[in-house]
């Protein structure tokens, strides 16, 4: 059995199969429904099948291609009905999440500063899509953490998937990118104050912007399913 730790050269393979895959998907060179073949991709990118077999592995796992029986791997795509179940249930359960950890006491606020200083940085001059996509699931995970709510923690994690995120942050007009990153230290000091009415209504409105985003660059701005929810009643 090949163990990659042991094969320096195997474990190259698969990181630049992978990172070549990832690429081509993130960048819509390989578009929702698009059909991948091992042997293709192998040709393409100048490996053995086995390496792209490996990323595509990782690939499903993050959620960006899935595996279907006696069929192959397909590149993932979202409907308008996805990104409403998904976005719905973020500005219900999020929202939520925030308002516990202002006052559980166990927020690490250094931490989130220092990320949300991390992010300016990302997004100065040419954004760094990745970078940013990265320190964004840190806060929010870390702010969900802090909820003291671990079933919580569990759900969103099954939620919210990282082309989404990515794509948020690829689309973003300039304005909104500086709005997203302004909230992210609206919810600090909504945080440090306490104040669980405040972050909670901070983290619904940094939510909905990014659903907003999506379902403009899905030619969908006036999505009905759950576009309309009303505020969770207090």
């Amino acid at each position: 059995m090949t163990n990659n730790s042991l094969n320096p050269d195997s474990g190259r393979s698969a990181e630049h199969a992978y990172q070549s895959i990832r690429d081509q998907i993130l960048s819509g060179e390989q578009p929702g429904g698009q059909w991948l073949r091992e042997g293709d991709l192998a040709a393409v990118i100048g490996v053995s099948r086995t390496p792209v077999r490996e990323a595509l592995r990782r690939l499903a796992a993050e959620g960006l291609v899935r595996h279907e029986r006696n069929r192959g791997v397909q590149v993932q795509s979202w409907t308008s009905k996805d990104l409403d179940e998904v976005f719905g249930l973020r500005s219900l359960l999020e929202p939520w999440g925030c308002a516990l950890a202002a006052v559980s006491g166990m927020a690490d606020l250094d931490t989130l500063t220092d990320l949300a200083c991390e992010m300016d940085h990302a997004a100065a001059h040419q954004p760094d899509v990745d970078v940013l996509t990265e320190l964004n699931n840190r806060f929010h995970r870390a702010i969900l953490e802090a909820s003291g709510n671990d079933r919580l923690c569990s759900l969103m994690s099954s939620i919210v998937q990282v082309p989404l995120v990515w794509r948020t942050f690829s689309h973003y007009t300039p304005e909104e990118l500086r709005r997203s990153l302004a909230h992210h230290h609206e919810l600090i000091d909504a945080l440090r104050a306490g104040d669980s009415a405040w972050a909670e209504s901070v983290m619904c409105a940094h939510v909905r912007a990014a659903w907003t985003s999506i379902r403009r660059e899905t030619g969908d701005a006036h999505s009905t399913t759950a576009a309309h929810l009303e505020p969770r009643p207090r």
